[in-house]
């Protein structure tokens, strides 16, 4: 049963010769570490697509923090990472917390040189939904296997002001519905950003400054080729938002783009 609170995790690896060895230890040792705890309902991560068109990734990419000469690390994320907690979360949580110092003094991580984690923080299931043609419901998304994600992260400077509500309410009547008929969307969670990660025992620190709801999370789960469902997407989304119906965008993108299901074989 999928609870009411999620974990994401933007990575950057600093040095192009790590992703190997990264992706061996995540997805042979991290991952299944992870998977094996009762509170965990799901986890996965996925890599960013640098094949595809800059797009919005490039164009949108903002300050998250602001990060050495000026560049926003966000925008330079390799992997994203969620994990998906079962009730009650407070002590799903803590040992998932407990966890991740156990693997610490046993000599495996999650403290790993070159390893960048500019966003770590909690947020809170907003509402799934799933293209008819899945038949599976949105609670089962996460389950069901996916070629990857379509991301989008979006900075509100008025979460719950009315033209943020009014944004909310295209994209829940509008903008999502007619995204899970582009071909290879199989559906799509959205979620609100809750609180950042503070680890109790490792130097983790989710250091974004923002309100509850200042941060919102667009997941779309995608069963057709990420490169080429992308750039539908994206088409898409320009199509259904220069509607004269659709209200002046008042968030800020920080991350567009579409990311890949890893291959632990093939990864590199």
């Amino acid at each position: 049963m999928l609870a009411d609170l999620a974990f994401f995790s933007f990575v950057e690896l600093t040095d192009p010769s790590s992703h190997a060895a990264y992706n061996r230890w995540h997805q042979m040792d991290h991952l299944p570490e992870n998977l094996a705890l009762p509170g965990v309902a799901w986890g996965d991560r996925w890599a960013r697509v640098r094949e595809e068109d800059p797009g919005p990734a490039e164009e949108f990419a903002q300050e998250l923090p602001q990060g050495p000469a000026g560049k926003s690390p966000v925008s330079a994320t390799d992997y994203v990472a969620m994990y998906w907690f079962r009730d009650p979360v407070q002590e799903s949580v803590a040992a998932w917390d407990r966890l991740g110092e156990a693997s610490f003094q046993w000599g495996r991580g999650p403290i790993i040189p070159g390893v960048r984690r500019p966003l770590l923080a909690f947020f809170r299931p907003v509402k799934g939904y799933a293209a008819p043609r899945v038949l599976v419901g949105p609670d089962v998304l996460p389950y069901r296997p996916n070629r990857g994600l379509h991301l989008t992260l979006t900075r509100h400077a008025d979460p719950h002001g009315r033209r943020t509500h009014d944004c909310f309410s295209w994209e829940d009547t509008r903008l999502i519905p007619e995204l899970l008929d582009v071909g290879g969307v199989a559906g799509a969670w959205t979620f609100s950003f809750s609180h950042p990660q503070q680890h109790g025992t490792l130097p983790f620190s989710g250091v974004v400054e923002e309100p509850p709801g200042g941060l919102r999370i667009r997941l779309l789960y995608l069963d057709g080729d990420p490169v080429s469902t992308g750039e539908a997407i994206r088409a898409a989304e320009r199509s259904i938002n220069a509607d004269p119906a659709a209200p002046d965008s008042v968030g800020e993108v920080l991350f567009s783009a579409s990311l890949r299901t890893i291959n632990p074989w093939e990864q590199s």
